[in-house]
This record gives structure tokens, C-alpha cells and sequence, in this order.
């Protein structure tokens, strides 16, 4: 899925705040949007070189976002957005007879980010996107996640009330192996995720096909909790 009209390339100098970083283009350096507010520690790195999409609006302050970062040969896609664009996509081939989705759907206390239905089949879907890689896996969070371990309780809530549930793991980038729940980071939302998948959530894992102005989800990727 092309996700922007225009693509520069860059380097990425500093990040003063999770909002806004300074990168050097050919027209110099310029202060630009940061697309995704999780620390990207091992991606913002000094001299990275990172990707930025045109702002759809020409008067916003800053004229760019950052939304991809190159590390070693792979591009990992760093904008928030995207997963849920791409899954939008892929779904209907990963739950086969549905014929309605629904994004936004609430829930609860929450808002899931799909609801499907079809086929006699009802179906809460939450999708995350998982931007941090060591080693050949994938790990989420990359930094703590309260509002994750809210979702991962309502779609528990959705399967008490007779729907099927499903967490979707987007993998921002092609190459790791394997996913697991990020413990070192966020213990209570490792936990949740196992609590969630006994009482019988699906977690799902895939890769994507990722380009400085596309995403795509690929293959299935084996999930380890």
C-alpha cells in the first residue's frame, strides 16, 4: 500500500523531544514530525539515515514527517499510522468470510481498532505496530504500554461476550523471525498478552514488505510468549 506522495531521504542529526527531530537534508538542516512517539532508540540514531513523506497540509510548521529509518539493510517503517492502514488491506484474506469491516469500533471502555462480521463469523481486532528488532525478533513495546494492556483486557471482555478476538502484530519491516511480548521493557503488558492468548485471543504476527513510501503486509511470523 503506497502510503505517501513524496519521499526525500535524510539524516537524521538529533530528537529533542518525542515529537520533533532535526535531520539534515540537501536543502539543509529543518526540524521535522516525528511520526511515531515510542523511543526508536536503536532506529534515531546519530547520521541514520531516515526517510520523510511531504505534510499533506503546506502551512503546517514543520513541511515533513519522519516516517522510516534505515538500520543496517533493513528499512523499518517508523509511522503509527501505518500498520492499521496496511492491516486494513490485509485483513479480509487473513479472516476469511467476512464482508464487513468496521474501524474504530467500540468496545467497552475502549475503542478496538477493527470490528468484522460475516459468514456467521463477529470479530473485535486490535492491530499494533512493532518497530523494534534484536536479533532476528521482533519485540513489543519499546516503551510501556498501559493503554496495550487495556486493549489486550477488552478483547478478553469480547470473547466473554461471545465474539472472537484477535491481536494483530505489524512488523514495520522484513527480516525478523520470530515476535515475543517485550518483557524487559513492559512485564504487565507480557503478562496480559499470555493471560489474553490462554483465555483464547488469537495473536497474530506478521511481516511487512516495506519501502520509504509503502507497507504491505507479508508473511506470517511465529509468535513465542
Amino acid at each position: 500500500m503506497k502510503l505517501y506522495r513524496r519521499v526525500i531521504p535524510a539524516a537524521f542529526l538529533l530528537r529533542p523531544n518525542r515529537f520533533i527531530a532535526r535531520v539534515a537534508t540537501e536543502d539543509g538542516e529543518q526540524t521535522v514530525h516525528v511520526k511515531n512517539t515510542g523511543r526508536c532508540r536503536e532506529l534515531l540514531t546519530p547520521g541514520a539515515r531516515v526517510w520523510l513523506a511531504e505534510a499533506e497540509n503546506p502551512a503546517r510548521k514543520t513541511r515533513y514527517d519522519l516516517v522510516a529509518a534505515e538500520k543496517g539493510s533493513m528499512l523499518v517503517n517508523m509511522d503509527s499510522q501505518a500498520p492499521n492502514r496496511a492491516a486494513a488491506e490485509a485483513l479480509p484474506r487473513m479472516f476469511p468470510g467476512v464482508a464487513e469491516i468496521r474501524p474504530e469500533a467500540a468496545f467497552g471502555h475502549s475503542r478496538l481498532d477493527f470490528y468484522a462480521e460475516g459468514g456467521g463469523r463477529k470479530i473485535y481486532i486490535e492491530v499494533k505496530g512493532c518497530t523494534l528488532e534484536e536479533e532476528g525478533v521482533a519485540l513489543f513495546p519499546d516503551a510501556p504500554t498501559q493503554r496495550g494492556v487495556r486493549h489486550l483486557q477488552e478483547l478478553e471482555r469480547a470473547l466473554e461476550a461471545g465474539y472472537e478476538a484477535a491481536l494483530l502484530m505489524v512488523i514495520q519491516m522484513k527480516g525478523p523471525r520470530l515476535f515475543r511480548p517485550n518483557r524487559r521493557t513492559h512485564p504487565a503488558f507480557a503478562d496480559a498478552l499470555a493471560h489474553a492468548r490462554d483465555a483464547g485471543v488469537r495473536v497474530l504476527a506478521y511481516d511487512c514488505l516495506a519501502t520509504p513510501d509503502s507497507l504491505a503486509l507479508d508473511m506470517p511470523v511465529t509468535v513465542e510468549i
